[in-house]
């Protein structure tokens, strides 16, 4: 589960290749109405916090680069509230991927501070929520 289907074994770019991974599991998500989607991404959240800190001990690294459920929850966040037409979701891998790559505040700070799995993922959710956000202003404003 922590690597993705194996995704976090690229040689290149895991986490990309995580997120390319979390695609269908919003397509999966994506027809639940918004407070069952809510609590599909808050669980599968949680699960990635517990399975990553269960992986870092499996690969004796905090933060391993084969651990990329962290990408599928954080790119959950980026969908919330948005279809998914393949303008939308390619619009979000790019901007999920941006923030994750950057780190804009809090997110440095939560991988960096925050103990174990929670260090792992809450970094990627809050880039997940900057890139959602970013992305409902772009379909709101600009009709993306």
């Amino acid at each position: 589960m922590a690597t993705g289907f194996g995704s976090g074994f690229a040689p290149f770019a895991p986490g990309t290749a995580g997120t390319i991974v979390a695609i269908p599991v919003f397509l999966i998500f994506s027809p639940l109405s918004w407070p069952l989607y809510l609590l599909s991404a808050l669980t599968l959240t949680f699960l990635a916090v517990y399975v990553s800190q269960e992986a870092e001990k499996v690969f004796h690294k905090k933060d391993a680069p084969q651990i990329v459920i962290d990408e599928i929850a954080g790119f959950l966040w980026t969908m919330f509230l948005v279809s998914p037409t393949l303008r939308h979701m390619l619009l979000g891998f790019i901007l999920f991927r941006f923030f994750d790559i950057v780190k804009v505040f809090p997110a440095r700070l939560c991988q960096e501070r925050l103990p174990g799995g929670y260090g792992v993922v809450f970094d990627d959710v809050v880039a997940g929520i900057y890139a959602n956000l970013v992305l409902l202003a772009l379909i709101t404003f600009f009709g993306i």
